[in-house]
């Protein structure tokens, strides 16, 4: 039975009326998976509120919708995309509506046993290795989201670093969404490996030229290799009207360090699921998120920090800033495997209310099975300092710029982060307009 037939029955039917459809391919172990992903989504129910890791997140406002699949493709110029193009990223992967854009990518300037590409056009060469990692990190057995994603692979960033090759640039993966007579979804996939003791800088950024409806279904996996270091920026800039549900998962080897900064601006809905494995000692991990909302927005961000080897190091801090009815929810695991000795783990969820109807939802968790570790988190939820209002109008300033002054400050903490002077610029502009907006 193909993807398409096994797709026929799924209970996303009422979501996509017009099932969206798998492209054929002529690699038959990508039909395999194609085919043993649409047999899960087949089964495999929509999260409602009674499931645990959902029950903040009702997507009763996702299912009054009916997506439809993309159809021809937008033509666009570099013009059209001027402003989310980053002068330090030399390598550009673009995809428009899950389509992939050659004529708006760049890949030039590539060292030798590096790859930056569209997963397609790289498998006659490639194959092999993107065989050994695609769908391996990320499961889609329980995760219909996930399971939807993989059977309709297509069009894919691929970036793939050799043994101990370092890349400095930052490697831009943009995802542009148009406007569009009727909701559409797009199902984004990236697949990162860096060989042992390599280095790069990714940047995996979601954008909208317009505000229309329709939804799109990610999923990234990343391998950080034995000694090899990740630095990975997710952006979530959507439409206000959009949908947004995200997976990434990672693995660590052996003395391997990732660091992760997202932000989330867009989407009426955004869920991002991130769960990230030691799978070898002494990794170091730093897991930063900022989520900035207002109106009726929903933010949901779920991480996971899997601890199953000693000496692993991991850090984290997540912010959300929440003004008019928005709703944003935070969830953190950190795991601790019995064995995963000398673990020095911590995480801090701090949350900014703007409105009194402004709600959040925090939820840090520990769970400890080893005895010699070292574990802390905490979450604080508040308003702004009156004290320090107070100041700021003392020193001349309104208070609606004191108050705008004091939201941004709290939110570039995680901005500043970013690696990327253009971005962290448009970033920083963005969390001004967006508070004065709110004031």
């Amino acid at each position: 039975m193909n993807a398409q037939a096994e797709l026929a029955n799924s209970p996303l039917n009422g979501l996509f009326p017009q099932r969206l459809e798998p492209i054929a391919s002529g690699v038959n172990w990508l039909n395999r998976l194609r085919q043993d992903a649409a047999a899960r989504v087949n089964v495999l129910s929509i999260p409602t509120s009674l499931d645990e890791d959902w029950r903040f997140t009702d997507l009763s406002p996702l299912l009054k919708h009916s997506f439809q699949p993309v159809i021809g493709k937008a033509i666009l110029g570099l013009t059209d995309i001027g402003r989310f193009i980053l002068p330090e990223a030399h390598q550009r992967l673009v995809f428009v509506d899950g389509q992939y854009a050659p004529e708006l990518s760049v890949l030039t300037d590539l060292a030798p046993g590096m790859v930056i590409s569209n997963l397609m056009d790289a498998l006659p060469v490639h194959g092999i290795a993107v065989h050994a990692h695609l769908a391996r990190v990320a499961q889609f057995e329980h995760a219909v989201f996930t399971a939807l994603n993989t059977s309709l692979i297509h069009d894919a960033a691929l970036v793939m670093l050799d043994k101990g090759q370092t890349h400095q640039p930052p490697i831009h993966l943009l995802f542009i969404a148009t406007h569009k007579e009727a909701p559409v979804a797009t199902t984004p996939r990236c697949l990162i490996i860096a060989a042992p003791h390599s280095q790069c800088s990714v940047i995996e950024d979601y954008v909208s030229l317009d505000d229309g409806i329709y939804f799109t279904n990610a999923v990234t996996e990343i391998i950080v290799g034995e000694g090899a270091q990740v630095r990975h920026t997710k952006l979530q800039r959507e439409s206000p009207n959009a949908f947004h549900i995200a997976h990434c998962a990672v693995t660590l080897a052996h003395d391997s360090v990732y660091h992760s900064t997202t932000v989330s601006f867009g989407a009426r809905l955004s869920r991002y699921d991130l769960n990230v494995v030691q799978t070898g000692e002494g990794t170091q991990s730093t897991l930063n998120g900022l989520a900035l909302i207002s109106g009726r927005q929903l933010a949901d961000t779920h991480t996971s920090m899997d601890h199953a080897k000693p000496h692993g190091q991991s850090t984290q801090l997540h912010k959300c800033i929440v003004d008019g009815a928005a709703h944003a929810v935070f969830n953190g695991k950190i795991l601790v495997r019995e064995g995963a000795q000398l673990t020095n783990s911590s995480q801090s969820s701090r949350n900014l209310l703007l409105s009194a109807k402004a709600r959040i939802d925090t939820k840090p968790q520990l769970e400890i099975f080893a005895d010699d570790v070292k574990c802390a988190h905490g979450a604080t939820v508040g308003q702004l300092d009156a004290d320090e209002i107070f100041y700021l109008k003392s020193r001349g300033l309104s208070e609606t710029a004191a108050r705008n002054l004091l939201t941004y400050a709290f939110a570039a903490e995680i901005i500043d982060q970013i690696p990327v002077t253009t971005l962290v610029t448009h970033l920083r502009q963005t969390v001004l307009a967006q508070t004065q907006q709110t004031s």
